[in-house]
This record gives C-alpha cells, sequence and structure tokens, in this order.
C-alpha cells in the first residue's frame, strides 16, 4: 500500500482516526491536503499549500509524515506554536497511531537558562531591587530542578522580564568549547537530543538564524532529514529577510561595554584601564544615539548614500569613527590577556566581529539589498536582502541539486498564501514559482456564521479624527455585545488613539473592560480576554496590533465582534517597502497592483481569519474604511474573504449585534 493510500485509509469516515480520536471529524479538504502530502513525501519535490481556516492543516501533515517513518523538520512561526505541536500533538498522533517516534524541541539560544551566566548574574551590577531579586531566587532553584533548562517551562517568569538576557546566553557572549558548564549546557543538550530525533520542531527564527551563521546545529541536522515542513509559512519570507540581512546595533555596543568591564575585573584586573575602556565603548554608542535625536524616534531612514536621510554625513561617519576607535583600544587591550581566561578570547572574537560590521555600514550597499537605520530607545543599522528567493534556490533547494528531482519534500503550508490561484504573493518572494499548490477551502459555513460590515459615516482613514470616531463606533457596538470585542489597528499610533477614547468613556464602567496592548503581557492579554465575562467578570474589549493579527485563537463566545480600523497596506515610506516598489517598476510591473494590493490582502485575511475558529462561532467583522466599498480595488480586497454576509446600515448591524446577545455559538443558526 503506497503511502497516498495508509493517509486516505486513516482519514476516511469510520476510518482510524474516526475510531480513535474523539473530536476527530472527517472533512474532504484536510483529505486531500494529507494525501498531497503523502504524494510530495513519496516522490520529492516542493508543495505549497493554502489551508482555510478550520480544515485541521496541523493533523493534515503530521499524519503523512509521522506514517512516513523518515526523518522530519517541523518548523512553525512562533516558539507558542512549537510548544503546542511537541507537547500536544505530537504525543497525541504518535500514541494514537501507535508509533514509536522519538521527538525534540529546539529553540534559540535565548529560550534555554545558560548555567554559567546563572552563576555571573548575582555579580551583575544590573540585577538590583527587591523584585528582581526574588525572581533570580526562583530562577535559581529552578534550575536544579529542570531537565531541558526551556524558560517557558518555569510558570509564572514574565517573557519581558530584565532578568532573562543576563542569564541566557548570545552568540556573542556563549564561551563554547570553553565553558566551565559546557557539558551540563542546555542549549548543548537540546542539539543532541535533536540529533537524535526522528522528529525535530523548530521555529522560523532558528531556521534562519542557523541558515545565516550556522551556529545551531542546523547544518548537521538538516542533511539527514527527508521532510522539512514550514507551517505559518506566509511568515517565512519577512523571517529570512531579518536573519540573511546584517545589523549592528548600539544595544549590542552597550552589552560589550558592560562584559568588558566585568570580565577585565575579574580576571586581568590592573592590567589595563577596563573602566576607561568600557566608558569608551558606552560613550561611544550613546554619543550615535544622540546624534540621531529624539524627534526621528520610532522612525526608519533610508540610508541610500553615507549616512542614513536627515543625518548630516561628516557627523555620522565620525560617530561611527568613534565606534571603531574605542573598540580598537579594547581590542588591542585583551589581545594581550586574551589567552588567560575564556571569557576574554571570546570577548576578542566578539570585539573584532563589531569591527567588521562597521566597516560594512561604512562602505556601499549591496546589489537587490537595502539599508536603513531603526530609530528606537537604541539604534540599528540593517541591511537586508529584498526577498528570500535567491537563498531558497540556491542554499535550500539547490542543496539537493533540481528541487522537482530531489528525494527531499519541502511543504509550506499556512490559512493565507495569496489571493490568486498560483500565490504568487508568497511562491515569488520564496522562490518557488515551480513548486506544486494547492488551495483547500475552509470547511466553515461563513455565510451562516459570519457577517461583515463597512460603515460609511466614517471620514476617510487618514483623516484626524477617524480613529476617535472608531473609537466611539467601537463604544457603541461593544455596549450592545457586552464586550466580546477585538480591535486591530494598523499603527500604534491609532492604537494609543482608539484606546485612550475608549478607556476614558468606560472609565468608571463596571461592565466592560478595556485591554490594550502593551499594558499587559501578551500571554495575560490573551487569557484575560479569552475569559470573557466569565464568573460575573466585567466584558472584554481588547484594542490591539502587529502581532495580535495573527496567531490569536479565541474560539467561542469570548470574541464575537472584530474590528479593523482601516485597510492595512503597507507604509509607503518605509525602507524595505520603497526598494521592493523600485524593483517592480524597474521591471514595469505596478506597484499598487503588484504589491500593495496583495500585502493588504493577505494582511486583512490574517486578521479577518481571528473571527470564526471553529464550526460553532459566529460573529461580525467591521471594517472601518470606506474604501472597501467605494474603491474598485477595494472590492478586490473584499473578494478574497470568506464569503460572508454582508450587513447594509448601523441599524442592521445592531439587530445582529443583539441577535449575538441572544444566541449561543452551540446553535448553528444564522445570525
Amino acid at each position: 500500500m503506497s503511502l497516498e493510500d495508509l493517509v486516505r485509509e486513516t482519514f476516511a469516515p469510520g476510518g482510524f482516526l474516526s475510531r480513535t480520536v474523539e473530536e476527530f471529524r472527517p472533512r474532504d479538504g484536510q483529505t486531500e491536503m494529507a494525501a498531497s502530502i503523502a504524494r510530495t513525501i513519496e516522490n520529492g519535490g516542493v508543495l505549497v499549500v493554502e489551508a482555510g481556516t478550520g480544515i485541521g492543516k496541523t493533523f493534515a501533515y503530521l499524519v503523512p509524515v509521522l506514517l512516513s517513518g523518515g526523518r522530519v523538520l517541523l518548523s512553525t512561526a512562533t516558539k507558542t506554536l512549537q510548544d503546542q505541536l511537541f507537547a500536544r500533538d505530537l504525543p497525541l498522533l504518535s500514541r494514537t497511531l501507535g508509533l514509536p517516534v522519538r521527538t525534540a524541541l529546539l529553540k534559540g539560544r535565548a529560550s534555554y537558562l545558560c548555567l554559567q551566566r546563572l552563576q555571573q548574574a548575582r555579580q551583575q551590577h544590573d540585577v538590583a531591587g527587591h523584585g528582581v531579586l526574588r525572581t533570580l531566587a526562583r530562577i535559581e532553584s529552578w534550575a536544579l530542578l529542570t531537565g531541558s533548562g526551556d524558560l517557558a517551562e518555569l510558570p509564572g517568569l514574565d517573557e519581558r522580564s530584565p532578568l532573562i538576557p543576563l542569564v541566557t546566553s548570545t552568540r556573542d557572549n556563549c564561551l563554547g568549547a570553553q565553558c566551565p558548564q559546557f557539558r551540563a549546557c542546555h542549549v548543548n543538550q537540546a542539539r543532541r537530543e535533536a540529533l537524535a530525533a526522528d522528529v525535530v520542531v523548530i521555529n522560523h527564527h532558528l531556521f534562519f538564524a542557523d541558515l545565516a551563521v550556522r551556529e545551531s546545529g542546523m547544518a548537521e541536522l538538516l542533511p539527514t532529514v527527508s521532510t522539512v515542513v514550514f507551517d505559518e509559512a506566509h511568515q517565512v519570507n519577512e523571517t529570512g529577510v531579518q536573519f540573511l540581512g546584517t545589523q549592528l546595533t548600539t544595544g549590542q555596543l552597550l552589552d560589550l561595554s558592560r562584559d568588558l568591564l566585568a570580565a577585565g575585573l575579574q580576571h586581568a584586573r590592573g592590567l589595563a584601564d577596563w573602566q576607561g575602556l568600557a566608558s569608551g565603548v558606552e560613550r561611544s554608542a550613546r554619543d550615535l544615539r544622540l546624534l540621531v535625536g529624539r524627534d526621528l524616534t520610532g522612525s526608519k531612514l533610508r540610508w541610500l548614500g553615507l549616512a542614513p536621510d536627515a543625518l548630516n554625513e561628516i557627523e555620522w561617519l565620525d560617530g561611527l569613527t568613534a565606534i571603531e576607535s574605542a573598540c580598537r583600544q579594547a581590542l588591542d587591550a585583551l589581545a594581550s590577556v586574551g589567552e588567560s581566561a575564556p571569557e576574554l578570547a571570546r570577548l576578542c572574537e566578539r570585539v573584532t566581529l563589531l569591527m567588521e560590521r562597521i566597516a560594512f555600514f561604512c562602505g556601499a550597499c549591496a546589489v537587490e539589498s537595502v539599508r536603513w537605520l531603526d530609530v528606537g530607545t537604541q539604534l540599528s543599522l540593517v541591511e537586508s536582502p529584498l526577498d528570500i528567493a535567491q537563498t531558497v534556490r540556491t542554499r535550500l533547494l539547490g542543496a539537493d541539486g533540481d528541487s522537482g528531482g530531489s528525494h527531499r519534500a519541502w511543504i509550506f503550508t499556512s490559512a493565507t498564501l495569496g489571493h490568486d490561484p498560483q500565490l504568487s504573493w508568497f511562491t515569488e518572494s520564496c522562490g518557488l514559482q515551480d513548486a506544486q499548490i494547492l488551495r483547500v477551502q475552509s470547511p466553515f459555513d461563513y455565510a451562516t456564521q459570519a457577517a461583515v460590515y463597512v460603515p460609511l459615516t466614517l471620514s476617510k482613514p487618514s483623516a484626524p479624527e477617524h480613529s476617535r470616531q472608531v473609537a466611539e463606533f467601537v463604544a457603541r457596538a461593544a455596549a450592545v455585545l457586552g464586550g466580546r470585542t477585538l480591535v486591530l489597528t494598523t499603527t500604534l499610533r491609532a492604537l494609543r488613539n482608539v484606546s485612550e477614547v475608549l478607556q476614558r468613556q468606560f472609565s468608571d464602567s463596571a461592565s466592560l473592560e478595556i485591554l490594550v496592548q502593551g499594558q499587559l503581557s501578551r500571554r495575560q492579554l490573551m487569557e484575560r480576554f479569552r475569559l470573557g465575562s466569565e464568573d460575573g467578570r466585567s466584558g472584554c474589549v481588547l484594542v490591539a496590533s502587529a502581532s495580535f493579527w495573527e496567531g490569536f485563537d479565541v474560539p467561542g463566545e469570548a470574541l464575537q465582534l472584530l474590528v479593523i480600523d482601516k485597510l492595512p497596506f503597507p507604509p509607503p515610506n518605509d525602507p524595505l517597502v520603497e526598494a521592493r516598489s523600485k524593483r517592480l517598476e524597474a521591471s514595469g510591473r505596478s506597484v499598487f497592483n503588484h504589491y500593495f494590493i496583495p500585502e493588504a490582502a493577505i494582511a486583512l485575511k490574517q486578521g479577518a481569519g481571528r473571527l470564526i475558529r471553529r464550526e460553532t462561532d459566529q460573529g461580525i467583522l467591521v471594517v472601518c474604511d470606506t474604501r472597501l466599498s467605494l474603491m474598485g480595488y477595494g472590492k478586490r480586497l473584499l473578494a478574497t474573504l470568506p464569503a460572508m454576509r454582508r450587513i447594509a446600515s448601523d441599524q442592521e448591524l445592531m439587530q445582529a449585534l443583539e441577535a449575538l446577545t441572544r444566541t449561543s455559538t452551540r446553535d448553528s443558526g444564522s445570525l
């Protein structure tokens, strides 16, 4: 029996999954996806699958890869999805299918406790305050018990804790084989387990970070793998672009200054002016940040010439020269004592690498790349390729020769990969134009379960009063619904404006709680929102941006109104967007039709996908952008959404909201 036949039999009504997994329901689309993956595993090559929400794509790729018996690499978009795959989905299916599969979870360095840096943490001047010391004590106690060292396993540790960088390692400060804790190192343990496993779960960041620097063990792992699956593949290009470029940050220089002082005083006290050397590096980094000023904070400055836009070229180059000079002095001092301690030898390597990056950014930008300055609390000097197409063709698929003739299977899947039959938004940027394409529609009955409304009484999205009007609209609608509302904004400015109006309006309300991204951790916001008005709590309105447009899963009644403030076009003044636009113009293609529309379509589909997560869900999508109804391209974007029922007026909307308050999601009736 072929793998495809075995997979079809497993997914069939009355088949093995139906008999053994209580929550499993046969779906034609899921079976077709699984069968296509099985064929690709048997024959090799590349398969790109757009699997609509509710298909059950996780089972659709896990069942064939497990039944194939080959070594598998699974890459997900986030560490949260990694944990879900490793701790829930893989154990469930391997037990169900009766397969003795060895699995391993591999994350980046920053996810694992570094025993050496934990020992040093109490001596760090950064560690101060009763709360921080109490957290450090919890980590020290947990360190005696943990087998994996994965900080995600430590209950209650805030992912934003300032302690995490002090008790984890980076590629820069890791001592490698010279570390006294090398044999017990959790990072090395995770890599050893990955090399011995049948199925290894990683994330896109780790995959491309390793592709760029060959540092995490993937170079040994990938050649032994027969199947590679990228879940949430719509993030692959942007993740790859981030890691395949070159970056230099003032934060790296400040970290170097701190470590230089600590290691110098500990291992070579009196042999150099470590205080002066560290201060020189720190001062040069801070001077460069001061040169840019506060007014440009939050912006990305184009960098076409010798200096970023809006900056004086001479002053900018002088600033880089000052950093290089401070690093040179530190390197000279370290060179004379580097052999006396592993920490000092590693600092020599770090300083050398930073000096190479300074020299890199003093030169011209590479062809088919773009350079910019990201201005925040720190400065980030960035040069990035425009996409990963060439890298995929030459370093991934090309590693086995012609991808069509290679026996390795490459599977890329997501709920949103394009708005045309070729899924060109994804395949062109990833160099996968020759891949086999499969599009599987969602099994949800959107016409019954969901409705979409575009208020025509609002101002244009560019108007100053637009965010206030959106907030007032949300206030009226959420009051009717008793919360259960998620507001997704396209900018942080809109996030602030909308949330401020809502918080003022409901400051004295006991019935509605306004949650705002940034005021609590992402995990806390998601947990509170999912609880909704259970156990007598207030109803919730969550105002969020950026990361909440995807990966935020709230099935059931906790989310029934999703409001998007405006069409999510890419920012035209972003340096990467500008560079991609110029490349399209040079090829004679329409930037708006071939770039802005596809980007907006993908983002809109991702955001709208938060609303309906299961067959019994019901809800309303509101897009507060009149262009969606009045402009020709708006109608094109609307057509990319699932076939929801259209709401025509505010009155009809209020009636639909009132119907939701009376209708349980257990009832499959229409709105």
